[in-house]
């Protein structure tokens, strides 16, 4: 098992790097959003998380049924997907009640 993930590791490093960098790069844009565009980076959000989510569908859907690691993996990123884009639609909701006429 621990030899599987160091040849997975040692063939896919430069994969592994680009994720690195992309979470690097994607903290610090996200940080230095104004308030202003928030609900319109909270729509582009939950776009890329459905593209996640069927991603990883279309995954699962080839990988074959002994590779545990790809389920498991696959399964997380649905999940994760399917949090954000209820979290990213719950708080898009709150703000748009914030500019509602109150009766």
């Amino acid at each position: 098992m621990m030899t599987e993930f160091i040849n997975f590791f040692n063939e896919n490093l430069q994969m592994i790097y680009i994720v690195v960098l992309m979470i690097f790069v994607g903290v610090e844009v996200i940080g230095h959003v104004p308030a202003v565009l928030h609900t319109p980076l909270m729509s582009g959000a939950n776009a890329l998380s459905g593209v996640v989510i069927i991603g990883a569908i279309l995954v699962m859907l080839d990988t074959e049924p002994e590779n545990i690691l790809a389920l498991a993996l696959g399964f997380v990123a649905i999940v994760l997907g399917i949090l954000n884009v209820v979290g990213g639609f719950v708080v898009t909701d709150r703000m748009l009640e914030m500019f509602k006429k109150r009766k």
